[in-house]
Parts: structure tokens; C-alpha cells; sequence
């Protein structure tokens, strides 16, 4: 796979080619493309007629980087996105997909460079603002449990908490990151929260906002304010699995309302 070098990480990526519009599709905290997609959360699975860019994060997955929290703040995340899509896209305005932290990060990048986005679908978003405060104290809690007692640990109290809904059936999968990571990644996300609402608010692209229910660490309550700050934007809530199962198909429409792409199955793997 091709890399990119950024200060203190190189980044993994992949890109599949079938012409068409450029998309870029981010992933969540301690997981990476692969992980994303035993979670059902590979909206590009079924993206045809695209050039889809596919990557994973600094400290995720096959990208490295270094313990230090400091880097995996989202905006820190947005400065390697937006220097991958300078390297893979120069000059082009891309939709952006992600759940989660992809979220943040693309939120970061586009109230920085929004020349850089044609369109945004925001997946799960999560906690921000006044839930981020309580979210960040049990990132800290997990760092420390992950650092006194180790990462088989943490994946153990993992296993025991109930899932969302709308995930019912998926997989139970461990995180995909270096297990001498895992502690520096948690408090690098209880460093972060997503932009100040004014800088949301003037978000100007189409976007689709896709949540679940019943998930306290990706509130519907931030899936519902992003909607009431974006202008045009709209929230799809999902609360079973069939729900979850159309969105690669909502993503294949919104790119193909925005771009057109070629024909082709919209259910084909890209």
C-alpha cells in the first residue's frame, strides 16, 4: 500500500479508481479501514463510479506514529487530511465521509479549508461540546486502566458493555492499534472536542448527518445540533441493523446527487 509521510507518522492509504467523483473516507477512534469494515461501517463498500480514498489514521491500523497525545487531537488528524488530500487530490473539492473521530476530523478540516470539500456525510457522530467534558474523563479513566493493568484489560470491560441497537449483531472486535498506543490514544481524544458551533454554522455544503440511537458516546443529541447548525443538512437515525444497512446506499445517492457517478451497481464492492 502507498504511504505518506507527515511530520512524526506516515500514513496508510489506498485508493480505488474507477473515475468519477473523489471521495475520502476517515474512520473511529481505535479502529482503522479494515476494523470499520467487520463493523458495518464501510459506507464505501458499496460506492461504484468514485475515486475512493481509504485511510488510517496516525497510530491506527497500518499507520504509525508516536506516543505523544498531543497528535491525535482532531485537529491534528485534520492537518494529515488535509495534506493527504493536497497529495492524492491537488486542487479538487472532495466529499467526506467518517464516523466518530472521521467526524471530528472532517469537521476540523472543512472550518479550516472548506475549498477542500464539495459535500460531507457525518456518521455517528460524537460526544462534543457540554457531553465532551464527561466523555473525556472516562478516556482518561481508560488510560489509565489500559496502562496499570494492560490492553487485554480494557478489550475485557469492552466486551461487557452493551451495544447500541443499531449494531446488534456485529462482530465483537478488539482494537485495531499497536497495543503500546492505546493509552496515548485515549488521551489524546480527551484532549479534543469538535469546532465551536459558530464555525460549524458556516459550513456551507451539502450534508447528511447519519446517528444511531441509544449510544451515549455518540449521542443523537450532537447528531441533532450539527443539523440545526448546518444549513440544508439532514439527520438519518438509525435504531436496528436493517437501518445501518441502508446507509452505504444513502452515501451512493448523496455523492451521486452531488457529483452523478457512472453507472453501475450501487451495491458492487468498490
Amino acid at each position: 500500500m502507498p504511504r505518506l509521510t507527515v511530520p512524526h507518522a506516515e500514513l496508510d492509504w489506498e485508493l480505488s479508481d474507477e473515475g468519477g467523483a473523489p471521495v475520502v473516507q476517515l474512520h473511529g477512534l481505535t479502529s482503522s479501514r479494515y476494523r470499520d469494515r467487520l463493523l458495518d461501517l464501510d459506507l464505501g463498500l458499496g460506492l461504484s463510479g468514485t475515486r475512493l480514498l481509504r485511510y488510517d489514521a496516525r497510530g491506527h491500523g497500518r499507520s504509525t506514529g508516536r506516543k505523544v497525545p498531543q497528535d491525535y487531537r482532531w485537529e491534528a488528524l485534520a492537518d494529515d487530511l488535509l495534506r493527504l488530500l493536497d497529495h492524492v487530490f491537488p486542487g479538487e473539492a472532495v466529499h467526506g465521509v467518517g464516523p466518530s473521530m472521521g467526524c471530528g476530523t472532517l469537521l476540523h478540516a472543512i472550518t479550516r479549508r472548506p475549498d477542500r470539500f464539495s459535500a460531507l456525510t457525518l456518521v455517528v457522530p460524537p460526544t462534543a461540546w457540554e457531553t465532551r467534558t464527561a466523555k473525556s474523563a472516562d478516556y482518561l479513566e481508560a488510560a489509565d486502566l489500559v496502562d496499570r493493568e494492560g490492553f487485554e484489560a480494557f478489550v475485557a470491560v469492552g466486551a461487557a458493555v452493551a451495544l447500541p441497537p443499531a449494531t446488534v449483531g456485529t462482530p465483537r472486535t478488539v482494537p485495531d492499534v499497536p497495543k503500546e498506543m492505546l493509552s496515548t490514544l485515549f488521551r489524546g481524544a480527551a484532549l479534543t472536542d469538535l469546532p465551536p458551533r459558530d464555525a460549524v454554522a458556516r459550513i456551507a455544503v451539502p450534508t447528511t448527518v447519519l446517528a444511531w440511537t441509544d449510544d451515549p458516546s455518540h449521542p443523537q443529541s450532537t447528531a441533532e445540533e450539527l443539523v440545526s447548525l448546518v444549513r440544508g443538512s439532514r439527520l438519518v437515525l438509525a435504531s436496528a441493523p436493517e437501518d445501518v444497512a441502508r446507509w452505504p446506499g444513502l452515501l451512493h445517492e448523496q455523492v451521486q446527487s452531488r457529483h452523478g457517478t457512472r453507472s453501475g451497481d450501487p451495491h458492487s464492492l468498490s
